[in-house]
């Protein structure tokens, strides 16, 4: 593997002190291929999906409710992170190496961390904005006042600076025995006092209480959902309730599958570094294990998107008018090139055609009208 780490040589040091530990990055050969792949397609799939979620929620600024405006915030979250990934993109593409200076490090890192727990925490504040607009729709009403929500959007994005904003204080770049220069990544904070501390406090408070808040929340709420069903035999004919829980379930799988490994990662790893001396061996796992469930955790920015596909109707009717938009312009462009006779042959079909169209949507329409009676 490219490495003269003797066995023998101080093994407790080295889980001390990364610089030391020479097998921290002996999967850079396969990372600098396989990571930038993956944050290829984050970045082109969460900047345009969100993109267009953005493009959605604008014109409903002026009938802004409760749920909306967190859905805004999440999206403009997600927004900052993919336009943060091109320099995290040529980072791995180097084989980790950061050629753009400490400041930069820091500022991609902050951005990181922010997206992460701003997603999170916004998550955590639609779920309950459900919950109470299903099951306690009275009672803490004024929660979900806009003007309320506004306040919880700022508090939110406090507590989540208040998070972060340390790491500014932190050297986040880190020169290699072999000359690489490292940029967040862990094995740079080994020597952060109470690190491991620290780490297992963020854990809880970024990841264990917003996951036990948004499974509680979701599960009452498809029991609700679920129970209302059976004594309204309209809602359950119209299937409006199974898509719901549908959509739950949907929200609550992203949400454990892409942050639950690196939460669960960082957990177990502080917890036996606390309890017990950690050699090179284990520092250099835990390090490759990082940077898997990290891709997987950022992987959030994109399946964001699908979500907001099956769950909201304007984000879907958007995106599918803009396909449609598209092979119409390219159907044209195709057309242009038939022969001028073959055209005036086609008239009649196509006029016969565009009746039937017309017709097929008043059909369309009707039936929207319809089910916006159930919705």
């Amino acid at each position: 593997m490219g490495t003269t780490h003797s066995p023998m040589m101080g093994d407790h040091q080295s889980a001390d002190n990364g610089s030391t530990c020479d097998t921290l990055y002996d999967h850079r050969s396969y990372a600098r291929v396989l990571m930038p792949l993956v944050y290829c397609a984050v970045f082109l799939v969460g900047l345009l999906g969100n993109a267009l979620a953005l493009h959605v929620i604008r014109p409903n600024l002026k009938k802004m409710n409760s749920t909306t405006l967190y859905s805004l915030n999440l999206v403009i979250s997600d927004i900052l992170f993919t336009l943060s990934l091109p320099v995290r993109i040529t980072y791995y593409a180097l084989g980790f190496h950061w050629a753009l200076g400490e400041a930069l490090c820091k500022i991609s890192g902050l951005i990181f961390y922010i997206n992460t727990y701003a997603g999170v925490n916004f998550m955590t504040c639609l779920s309950i904005d459900r919950f109470i607009a299903v099951v306690l729709p009275l009672r803490f009403s004024r929660l979900r006042n806009v003007s309320n929500v506004r306040y919880i959007c700022v508090g939110v994005w406090l507590l989540v600076l208040a998070q972060t904003l340390p790491l500014l204080g932190m050297a986040m770049t880190n020169v290699e025995p072999d000359g690489f220069i490292t940029c967040m990544e862990y094995p740079n904070f080994e020597k952060v006092d109470h690190i491991a501390t620290i780490l297992i406090g963020g854990v809880f408070l970024g990841y264990v209480i917003p996951v036990i808040t948004i499974l509680m929340c979701y599960s009452i709420l498809c029991s609700k959902l679920h129970s209302t069903a059976k004594t309204n035999h309209l809602t359950e004919k119209s299937g409006r309730s199974r898509k719901a829980i549908g959509v739950i379930c949907c929200v609550s799988l992203v949400f454990v599958v892409c942050y639950s490994p690196y939460h669960i990662n960082i957990l177990q790893y502080m917890i036996r570094k606390l309890v017990s001396s950690l050699d090179c061996t284990d520092l250099t796992a835990f390090q490759v294990s990082l940077h898997i469930t990290v891709c997987l955790m950022n992987l959030n920015a994109c399946l964001d998107p699908f979500v907001y596909f099956f769950a909201c109707k304007g984000y879907k009717r958007k995106l599918l008018k803009l396909l449609k938009l598209e092979v119409s312009v390219s159907v044209s462009s195709v057309a242009k090139t038939l022969p001028e006779i073959s055209l005036k042959e086609n008239i009649d079909g196509n006029n016969i055609q565009l009746s039937g169209s017309a017709a097929g949507s008043g059909n369309e329409k009707l039936m929207e009208r319809r089910s916006q009676l159930y919705v």
